[in-house]
């Protein structure tokens, strides 16, 4: 399958309630906000992370759906699974980095997808990925609480305990208050994000990022917060339909128009001014999505651009229209 031939800017919003959509290992895991506006934000890292967590998750096993970023594993050794593969497992010279990197593409969904740097050990260069996710930042400011728990079992000192027999005995003389303690918890009561997306077909022809990869990306960001549920998450969803705009192009000449739909019809930021999500003027303190209105303007889309929206990860993506079981989002009025 050949990579995409068109252009794409998406964007969605994600709601959390009573989470910590993404903690500052920094600053004693708070949620991270911005200092000045006190306004939260998720970090690309974090969507990129879900990303990969669902499609492993979802595709794992399926040629050409590995992950290259798996936690606690060494990069090194996925580098050199594809020069090996690519048969310049020890080469030197330039063309073997290129072949290890044009392997580690056809190995590699999140290389195909977000780029990597595998300069590293065995060498297989860098690559720019067709697909950049922005900082998610809260419309509103949040408000961080610092929770106190009470955790009902401690850990005592292990020093000169090996066998079972020693922490019976050792849990034996220690005094109930000991086994107890306190703990913290970190969370905002509530938050809603917008996130924004950019699809490359340049850099797409570069790493092979077809339509296919193009679909599993749009089921992945529908889909993450569903798989990814902890205590310290609270509930996150994805609560907005998946809004896409795709450049089409408007030149009569096809040759032109396809590189219309290559580069684009349309400044992103104009695109992105098409969607309105706003608290509603009676609401004071937000506790869910639906105390925000949310619109989007089909009268006034650029030439050469379509507006789609896809509100289920296995459903079609209905064009030009909103979808008949959308309940939030409406159309804004010209």
């Amino acid at each position: 399958m050949s990579a995409i031939q068109n252009r794409y800017e998406f964007l969605y919003y994600v709601a959390c309630t009573n989470g910590n959509p993404n903690g500052d290992p920094d600053m004693g895991n708070t949620p991270r906000m911005d200092p000045e506006t006190m306004r939260g934000y998720i970090t690309d890292v974090a969507t990129k992370r879900r990303i990969r967590n669902y499609v492993q998750l979802a595709h794992g096993g399926e040629p050409g759906m590995n992950i290259i970023i798996q936690q606690a594993t060494d990069l090194n050794r996925h580098i050199a699974q594809a020069r090996k593969e690519a048969g310049v497992e020890g080469a030197k010279e330039k063309n073997a980095v290129y072949a290890g990197r044009k392997k580690a593409c056809e190995l590699f969904y999140d290389v195909r997808t977000f780029g990597a740097v595998m300069s590293t050990g065995p060498n297989a260069g860098q690559v720019r990925g067709p697909v950049q996710i922005t900082f998610g930042k809260s419309l509103d400011p949040v408000l961080p609480l610092d929770i106190s728990i009470t955790r009902m079992a401690a850990t005592l000192n292990d020093r000169g305990k090996t066998t079972l027999q020693d922490y019976i005995e050792a849990e034996e003389k220690t005094d109930e208050a000991s086994l107890r303690t306190m703990g913290r918890k970190q969370l905002i009561p509530f938050g809603l994000y917008e996130v924004r997306g950019f699809i490359s077909a340049n850099l797409a022809a570069e790493t092979g990022f077809d339509d296919r990869d193009l679909e599993i990306l749009f089921e992945s960001i529908l889909n993450m917060y569903e798989h990814d549920r902890s205590a310290s998450k609270g509930e996150m969803e994805v609560v907005s339909p998946l809004i896409l705009f795709k450049h089409v192009g408007t030149d009569s000449d096809m040759k032109q128009r396809r590189a219309q739909a290559k580069l684009g019809c349309a400044p992103a930021h104009r695109l992105f001014d098409l969607v309105k999500v706003e608290k509603k003027p009676e609401v004071r303190a937000p506790r869910s999505y639906r105390d925000y209105r949310a619109s989007v303007d089909l009268d006034h889309v650029p030439a050469g651009v379509e507006v789609g929206f896809q509100t289920d990860a296995f459903g079609p993506i209905v064009w030009n229209r909103l979808p008949e079981e959308e309940s939030w989002f409406v159309k804004a009025n010209g």
